[in-house]
């Protein structure tokens, strides 16, 4: 099976980096490469962030909806941080450890749901609740 060529650290690096505040630059750089759309990158000792994980511990909602309406693979903190809380009891339930699951830098999931305001509100109060 032929692949394409890795892609470029520094493009990897630049986009999950403006994906914590930088719309309209994601915009462009998925443009120009739309494989960046789940690409990771290791801020060290397996830090791994994906732009997702970036805009979700930042709050950026508008950066998550962008990046899943292309393709981003949701995930927990994502989720928690966008109050999706059907999905956060779902996992939880049947991974109850997930509930104290860190993210990208160690940041906690509750953490993630807080960044997300008042629309993570409900999602917030559940973690909040054992």
């Amino acid at each position: 099976m032929d692949r394409p060529p890795a892609l470029s650290l520094e493009l990897v690096q630049e986009f999950v980096g403006n994906a914590h505040s930088d719309l309209a630059r994601v915009q462009e750089l998925l443009a120009q490469q739309p494989a960046l759309v789940n690409a990771t990158w290791d801020w060290g000792g397996g830090d791994w962030e994906t732009g997702l994980g970036a805009a979700a511990h930042m709050g950026r909602a508008d950066i998550a909806h962008y990046l899943l309406e292309h393709g981003a693979r949701l995930d927990l903190f994502a989720a928690a941080m966008l109050g999706r809380l059907e999905i956060v009891k779902a996992i939880i339930a049947d991974y109850p450890a997930a509930r104290h699951a860190l993210g990208p830098h160690s940041i906690p999931l509750l953490a993630h749901a807080k960044a997300g305001g008042e629309a993570a509100a409900v999602v917030v109060a559940f973690l909040q609740m054992e």
